[in-house]
């Protein structure tokens, strides 16, 4: 399949983008639509009828295709697992898309398409080793290794998660109660989710994520709640570091916007890295709210 155009769709909780990129990376087409909730067929439609106004831009059928999910792909079945969008977990996604598209279709989890996007050409190009992590409505990362997404034979590298936050007393943990029907995940404290539950559970007020972000300068709860998301970040990361010790760590997400972090994370990192030391950059994703979607047309072009 040789064309000079390649389709990522990035299907997320809330929405689903399309985005048709050119052999120069450029993009030609980018559109959002509602995520259909709870119906696995209306999913698969709408990522057709996506493919298909893409294609229609440029007057073209039958064009490369990539698709990252909120979940991973078993290496054993084949079958959706880990999704927070439920409805699609059990389900063989990549061979139903690949029947209704005619045409082989890769997919892969969010946060690989993430990692593949800023690794080929964002801010982990050049580094050998990338660790990339969405920080958003839940928390999953992605690794590359020269510009190669990661996977594991159980389709589950960088699935970071959905491990217990370090360094953290089981009564906290407790409180935290995980989709994956664990307590105390990554998940549950790194996400911008997991803000808005700390802010609660120190002050007993219901606050979101970017309301927080907002009101930290001013208001002193919210400042609190922003300081212990940022050691309880800087936690979470210095395990990537003792174990993976990548040469980047790119930030998406919602949560990667909030510029204090990266200063932060500088200063704190070496209190929970062994040997208290630390020169790992940590990076904002280049592309922002596109690398997801971005580099499942990268996984098109792979495919």
């Amino acid at each position: 399949m040789n064309s000079r155009w390649r389709v990522g769709i990035d299907l997320g909780g809330t929405k689903t983008e399309v985005i048709l990129l050119d052999s120069a990376n450029e993009t030609h087409f980018r559109a959002r639509i509602a995520s259909p909730q709870g119906d696995y067929k209306a999913t698969l439609n709408a990522i057709k009828e996506l493919v298909e106004a893409a294609e229609l831009r440029v007057g073209e059928a039958a064009l490369p295709v990539g698709v990252g999910i909120p979940g991973s792909v078993s290496g054993l079945t084949g079958l959706v697992k880990n999704a927070n969008s439920t409805w699609l977990n059990g389900q063989p996604m990549a061979a139903d898309l690949t029947h209704l598209l005619q045409r082989p279709v890769g997919l892969t989890n969010d946060a690989n398409c993430l990692a593949l996007s800023e690794a080929r050409d964002g801010a982990g190009q050049g580094y050998k080793v990338v660790f990339a992590a969405i920080l958003g409505t839940g928390c999953g990362a992605g690794i590359t290794v020269s510009g190669q997404l990661l996977t594991g034979p159980n389709g589950l590298a960088g699935e970071w998660g959905h491990n217990p936050l370090p360094w953290t007393p089981q009564t906290e943990l407790n409180q935290r109660l995980c989709f994956c029907g664990r307590f105390g995940c990554n998940e549950t404290f790194l996400s911008g989710t997991g803000l808005t539950l700390t802010h609660r559970l120190l002050w007993e007020e219901s606050l979101d994520a970017r309301n927080i972000v907002e009101r930290f300068q001013n208001d002193p709860r919210a400042a609190r709640s922003l300081d212990d998301y940022v050691d309880h970040l800087a936690r979470g990361l210095a395990t990537v570091i003792n174990v993976l010790d990548p040469d980047v760590i790119v930030l998406g997400g919602g949560m990667s916007n909030v510029l204090t972090l990266y200063d932060e994370l500088a200063t704190r990192l070496p209190a929970y890295v062994l040997g208290s030391e630390c020169e790992t950059p940590i990076r904002r994703a280049t592309h922002g709210d596109s690398s997801g979607v971005r580099g499942a047309a990268w996984l098109a072009q792979d495919r």
